[in-house]
């Protein structure tokens, strides 16, 4: 390894550990937030809209963000997005200063924070490419796998612990104080590395580039839209699951069911990293799939919390299996020149089953209650064994298609 690579992959692991720690900052935000609304308001709906607000924006940025990144300097990008996403959280606590925080003091927060955080994701992922070579690309994306899963892993624990002893503005004074060290440690990356000022073509041109790839291949096409389906589904245990514990524990519990059960998505991610997949990929897809929903339903058939902890580990641990082979099956189906666009546009649409779950299944988990008078608990858990037994079907539905069989073959035979 030459001076110039190491001193860069120092800069690399520098900026690593910024982002690491602002996505545990940012995760101790949204369980504390998550939490706060619950306590206020005791609807999952209340919950499910936090969760779209704080997602939508993204969703909607990403690829106008991703042209921005290849257009200007990405580390200054980093430091806007980062600095500015900063004021929504701050706009939040002044409030809860001030006493209660209402609802739309925090919705507002929240979209504004999301809305500068869009910027975020594709400078850094582009900066990866400026700062190492290929050579170090394999052992830079297990590290940035596991700054984007702390959130999951390591703050629902450290939130539950922390409002156990305090309250939600101590969480929101430390996710502030994370985004001064993340625009510091950007600005320190940014210096001697010259700035993109590269033109691309027009955005509507590429737009529509990245819409002939993906529209030109059926298999691709039918995999999106089965896509879309699974996300909606995994959406509706993102939001419920803690509506769920909620209703008959606490927060410190609550952060440790969470860690617990998205350990399996890290301990699984290790062993593919070891070893990967090397063959069937439409197989492991559909039965990580089928795994994934067996684990969500039987995740909320019972208050028990260690059978919670077990199912949940295994709904988290089937996933990266799924997430592997549906990667491949589009990566290489799609010509090189065209990944960039075409998985932009792969990303919006198969990702708004998530829009559809964080909008409406808070609504049907509070009808659900309701109706039955068993309270948003058995609402939530109804609801998440009913998602979870459709993802079963639709990844056995899966299976069948032809189309998405032959994704394997073409990838094969090229």
């Amino acid at each position: 390894m030459t001076d110039g690579a190491r001193n860069n992959y120092g800069k690399f692991l520098l900026l690593w550990a910024g982002e690491f720690i602002s996505s545990i900052g940012g995760g101790l935000t949204s369980f504390g937030l998550g939490l706060y609304i619950f306590q206020k308001t005791g609807s999952a709906a209340d919950m499910g809209l936090l969760t779209l607000l704080g997602f939508l924006p993204g969703l909607i940025l990403k690829v106008p963000a991703g042209v921005l990144a290849d257009r200007y300097d990405r580390r200054l990008l980093m430091m806007i997005g980062d600095g500015l996403s900063g004021l929504g959280v701050l706009f939040i606590l002044i409030c809860m200063l001030r006493g209660d925080a209402a609802l739309w003091q925090i919705y507002l927060g929240t979209t504004v924070s999301s809305v500068f955080s869009a910027l975020l994701e594709p400078s850094f992922t582009a900066t990866i490419s400026d700062l190492l070579t290929k050579e170090q690309y394999s052992k830079a994306n297990g590290l940035v796998s596991i700054a984007g899963s702390s959130r999951y892993l390591f703050s629902p624990v450290i939130a539950g612990f922390l409002l156990a002893v305090s309250d939600i503005k101590l969480i929101l004074i430390i996710d502030i104080c994370t985004f001064f060290l993340t625009v510091a440690v950007a600005a320190v990356v940014r210096r001697g590395i010259k700035a993109n000022t590269r033109e691309s073509e027009p955005f509507f041109k590429s737009m529509k580039e990245g819409w002939r790839v993906v529209s030109g291949n059926k298999g691709i096409m039918i995999l999106i839209a089965v896509t879309s389906l699974i996300t909606l589904f995994m959406g509706v245990f993102q939001v419920l699951g803690e509506p769920f514990v909620l209703s008959f524990s606490d927060s410190k519990t609550l952060g440790i069911v969470e860690t617990a059960a998205a350990s399996g998505m890290l301990v699984t991610s290790i062993v593919l990293g070891i070893k990967g997949i090397k063959k069937h990929f439409v197989r492991a897809l559909w039965l990580g799939l089928a795994v994934s929903g067996i684990g969500m339903s039987l995740f909320a058939v019972c208050e028990n919390k260690i059978v919670i902890c077990v199912f949940g580990f295994l709904f988290f641990a089937a996933i990266p299996f799924a997430n592997n082979s549906l990667d491949y099956l589009v990566r290489t189906n799609i010509p090189d020149e065209l990944q960039g666009r075409a998985w932009g546009l792969i990303g919006f649409i198969s990702q708004m089953g998530y829009v559809i779950a964080y909008a409406l299944c808070g609504v049907t988990a509070d009808m659900v209650g309701r109706a039955t008078g068993t309270g948003v608990g058995t609402g939530a858990a109804l609801t998440i064994i009913a998602s979870g037994a459709c993802l079963v079907i639709v990844a056995l539905i899966m299976s069948r298609i032809k189309k998405i069989r032959d994704l394997e073959k073409s990838s094969v035979e090229a």
